[in-house]
């Protein structure tokens, strides 16, 4: 009798690393698996941010805190420093914690959630899922997809900005008026090549992406997409197939099946854990989505690490760097759409 194929989070190669044996670190362990990814070419020896030397000594503060000192500038350093953790506050055991239960979860993970599990305010928990967020959108900067013979999926959604209806029927408004919106509603362009890479972005509209995908998809790529008229366009510059989703999902190998599970596993992260997410912060939340969705194949302990590493390489936050002292003003300054 055929058994049915298991499903990859449900095997033991899925979980590799668990929140436990995080919680039975010591301080020492932890600053031992950050240097380790940090400095990973020199078998986790500190090496100088500021001039490169790699001859560094370490120089604990007297409350025993770790920093390291370089010979040659003679300038002192933390493990986080010129990193996305710079200026950390919470021990590096809880960074390590909250890497772990953010890589986890699957659909995503609420702040709020991430606050009681940690034992932190919501403010800081919500600030470190956005900088985890914005290690993951590194791994996206400058990707250009498809190419000769290969074959990308494009499609979009609108998230957020939801208006709450009047009780009485009377009063109720036609919510699809622009007149009648909050202005937050987005939409959420996703360009995905087949068993490669997804790359996410948000918009005001789907045609006001057009743009953003002829600089991101290579010539002599060919093209699946819905019928929206949106898309008319691309036919002057690509090999497009289309799909009529009220006929069929897919139909002679043209389908958007890609960008299709993708938005799902982002709808369910907006209707399950976050609720109510807004136009200014939407792209990173389509970035996490979209990274989730590239790496739903590595054990959890592979994804730790790589969320580790991603945010060593990035350098002090674009967006929260100074975020509760007003020095971001604008809205976050998101990964460049060219």
């Amino acid at each position: 009798m055929a058994t049915l194929a298991q499903h990859f989070l449900l095997s033991a190669r899925a979980r590799t690393l668990t929140i436990a044996s995080i919680l039975r670190m010591s301080d020492r362990d932890a600053e031992a698996m950050f240097a380790s990814i940090r400095w990973s070419d020199t078998g986790g020896k500190a090496v100088c941010p500021h001039c490169g030397c790699p001859t560094c000594y370490e120089a604990r503060r007297p409350n025993g805190s770790l920093r390291y000192r370089c010979k040659a500038c003679r300038k002192d350093f933390s493990l986080t420093s010129g990193t996305l953790f710079a200026h950390h506050k919470m021990p590096l055991q809880t960074y390590l914690a909250a890497i772990v239960i953010f890589c986890n979860e699957v659909k995503g993970k609420s702040a709020l959630a991430l606050s009681r599990d940690l034992g932190v305010q919501y403010k800081t928990s919500w600030v470190l899922a956005h900088k985890l967020r914005e290690a993951m959108a590194t791994e996206m900067k400058g990707s250009r997809l498809g190419g000769k013979g290969e074959v990308v999926e494009i499609d979009g959604g609108y998230f957020g900005g939801y208006v709450k209806p009047a009780n009485r029927k009377e009063d109720r408004k036609d919510r699809r008026l622009a007149v009648n919106q909050t202005g937050k509603r987005k939409c959420v362009v996703v360009i995905r090549q087949r068993d490669s890479l997804t790359l996410p972005t948000a918009f005001p509209s789907e045609a006001a992406a057009l743009s953003f995908i002829r600089s991101r998809v290579a010539a002599e790529t060919e093209i699946h997409a819905d019928e929206a008229s949106s898309w008319d366009a691309l036919h002057a510059h690509y090999v497009v197939k289309r799909i009529n989703h009220q006929v069929a999902y897919s139909l002679d190998g043209t389908h958007t099946n890609g960008a299709e599970s993708f938005f799902s596993r982002m709808r369910r992260g907006e209707i399950g854990h976050h609720h109510h997410i807004a136009g200014t912060y939407l792209v990173r939340y389509a970035q996490e989505a979209g990274w989730r969705e590239d790496h739903r194949r590595d054990p959890n302990g592979a994804q730790v690490k790589r969320v580790v590493g991603l945010a060593m390489m990035a350098g002090p936050s674009v967006d929260f760097c100074g975020y509760w002292q007003r020095a971001m003003v604008n809205g976050p300054s998101v990964i460049p759409q060219t």
